[in-house]
């Protein structure tokens, strides 16, 4: 794209002034539009060092409600961020519907800085590359506009910026080592972004090249860029999303209604199989936490299934400081305005420990689904964006284990009707539970897709018989074992 690019003509000084006003104008009216239509923006801006990304940010927002944006400069990551996936730290700080959310460098930065130093080989590269474009097309398709920016400037300018800054001793802080490595290796780093550019550049998500020699002049382009893709997302915020074809290896899952429930275990085998199970658990936390093995566990089920007590056998065998049970319920109203799957990234755990789910990102395709909290084009679509988290987080290294906790029908009443009666338990069964009892074949039908379409070679599906609930505790435990004793081989 650099190397292509056709510089745009500079209008005189009176002309920029006008169109600055207007579009400043513009942009006053059309965020309250945002705000009424919830459309969030995420705003990425990059560029050359010194190609002033930070001075056009501070005249833009200028225009913009201050209760309606964020604005982060994406420094080097954490070493907490390094232990989570590499989009962790941006899917953390994606927009809230309404709002606008401006990154001062980002995922381009970063992978550009790594491929430039060595820190990714060709292979690497190709993946992260492949992770970004799944990245952004996700919030495109679920209404996001993602307006991406290049501050271009030529070696000769950025030499003489950087050269003034330097000069000032109040401003020679300004300058980084980076920005100086920059301009000495100019052309290499221009093939490279020149590369980066041309492999994520997207329909959903283009790259703009802004000619940034003049600061007004950057100001201006990116405003009426700016006003005029929020104008077309506003338009086209109606449209369906086309579906992915279903490109994932899977594993071939029973119907629900196929899997035999009169699989039991006598007492005296229970306690001597949670023993022995439980101290092995107990033995390979202690070794993914010395090898640094992320392990993602999500519990999906009937209400009353057995869930809970599945949970706590598996956890006590565990440190307590290497896991986190999460108890998913209704999203709060700062989750609901962000993407489905924002709840469950920022709830990722560090390499080395482990996360619980208790319900999950399943609630997309089952609740979400038939009680109608979604479009039916938006939980078609999750089926393929959910494996291609699950992908994203087996490429970093986690360890998925999906449990599907099996009753039958008579089973539900039964345990529903001894918490009901039993004034210890009756915390345990809600309104709701009896409401979505009635919905039982519909929701099976929604679950039996659901196995059918997500259980994948990397993220497969395991149904635990739950009539005996100690049944099901074991052979979760043992799956469990099992799948940490291969990783950790």
């Amino acid at each position: 794209m650099l190397k292509n690019w056709n510089r745009p003509e500079k209008p005189e000084g009176e002309e920029i002034k006008l169109r600055l006003k207007n579009v400043q104008e513009r942009l006053a009216s059309l965020q309250m539009k945002l705000k009424d239509r919830k459309l969030p923006v995420l705003v990425l801006i990059e560029g050359w060092g010194a190609a002033g990304k930070g001075s056009a940010i501070g005249q833009i927002i200028r225009n913009i409600d201050p209760r309606f944006f964020k604005v982060f400069s994406m420094a080097s990551p954490t070493e907490e961020e390094r232990r989570k996936p590499f989009l962790y730290r941006y899917f953390e700080r994606i927009p809230e519907a309404g709002k606008f959310t401006f990154l001062d460098s980002g995922w381009m930065d970063e992978t550009v800085r790594a491929r430039l130093h060595g820190e990714l080989d060709g292979e690497a590269y190709a993946s992260r590359v492949d992770s970004i474009k799944r990245f952004e097309r996700q919030l495109t398709d679920n209404g996001y506009l993602v307006l991406k920016f290049f501050f271009h400037i030529s070696e000769k300018e950025q030499g003489r910026r950087i050269a003034a800054l330097l000069e000032n001793k109040d401003t020679a802080w300004r300058v980084s080592k980076n920005d100086i490595w920059q301009n000495r290796n100019y052309k290499t780093c221009e093939e490279v972004y020149d590369r980066y550019l041309d492999d994520t550049n997207a329909p959903s998500a283009p790259w703009y090249l802004i000619d940034s020699k003049s600061k007004k002049f950057a100001e201006l382009q990116t405003l009426e860029i700016m006003c005029t893709g929020i104008e077309t997302a506003l338009h086209n915020d109606s449209l369906a999303v086309p579906l992915l074809q279903n490109v994932f290896p899977l594993v071939k899952m029973p119907r629900l209604r196929e899997v035999p429930l009169n699989k039991t275990v006598e007492d005296e085998e229970y306690k001597k199989e949670l023993n022995r199970l439980q101290k092995k658990l107990g033995m390979l936390h202690n070794r993914l936490y010395r090898k640094r093995v992320p392990v993602i566990i999500v519990y999906e089920g009937w209400d009353a299934a057995g869930k809970g007590g599945n949970i706590k056998r598996l956890t006590g065998a565990l440190d307590p400081r290497g896991y986190e049970v999460h108890p998913i319920a209704s999203p709060e109203p700062h989750e609901k305005a962000r993407h489905y799957l924002w709840r469950f990234w920022t709830r990722l755990p560090k390499d080395g420990h482990i996360a619980i789910f208790d319900r999950s990102w399943y609630g997309r395709v089952m609740v979400e689904r038939l009680e109608g909290f979604c479009t039916e084009n938006d939980w078609q679509r999750a089926y393929y964006e959910m494996n291609e988290f699950e992908q994203e987080l087996h490429s970093w290294g986690a360890v998925i284990l999906k449990f599907w906790v099996q009753i039958d029908k008579n089973t539900q009443l039964e345990r529903f009707t001894e918490r009901q009666n039993t004034p210890a338990k009756q915390w345990k069964i809600t309104d709701e539970d009896w409401r979505n009892r009635e919905k039982w074949d519909e929701y099976e039908v929604a679950v039996d897709e659901m196995l059918q379409k997500t259980s994948t070679s990397f993220a497969p599906w395991h149904i635990l018989e739950s009539v005996d609930k100690k049944y099901a505790r074991i052979k979760a435990l043992q799956i469990v074992v099992d799948a940490l004793e291969k990783a950790l081989d």
